[in-house]
């Protein structure tokens, strides 16, 4: 017989973490491959598994979108204001999205940044 917290916990497990980076370091923000490596770390940090990566430079700011088994990891960057945004989403009881984005804040050297978490768990 099963528990009452196994009755209860959602079908789908949803961890979504998002926010801004401020004040980053300028030259990690205009280098694709930079913030590739960064993003590639931050799924081992997150407990995560990464399927694909793509990336493209785009003027003097990058995008990089990670495809994790889990979900995704999107890092985009606008050198000109020392700002990227950052989404992690997962899909996955056992991730740590937060240590993923906190992982990104930190190699970007944000000076500063806003969190937001929401949960986009559903039990149907």
């Amino acid at each position: 017989m099963m528990g009452a917290r196994a009755l209860d916990a959602p079908k789908v497990i949803g961890k979504q973490v998002f926010g801004s980076l401020y004040e980053c370091d300028v030259e990690a923000l205009r280098d694709e491959e930079t913030i590739r490596e960064v993003v590639i770390r931050a799924v081992s940090e997150g407990n995560m598994t990464l399927l694909d990566i793509r990336g493209w430079k785009i003027g003097e700011g990058v995008s990089v979108v990670a495809i994790i088994l889990e979900s995704h990891i999107t890092v985009h960057t606008w050198p000109e204001y020392r700002f990227a945004t950052v989404d992690v989403y997962s899909c996955g009881a056992h991730t740590d999205p937060v240590a993923a984005f906190k992982y990104i804040a930190t190699k970007l050297n944000a000076k500063r940044f806003s969190m937001n978490q929401t949960d986009r768990s559903s039990d149907f």
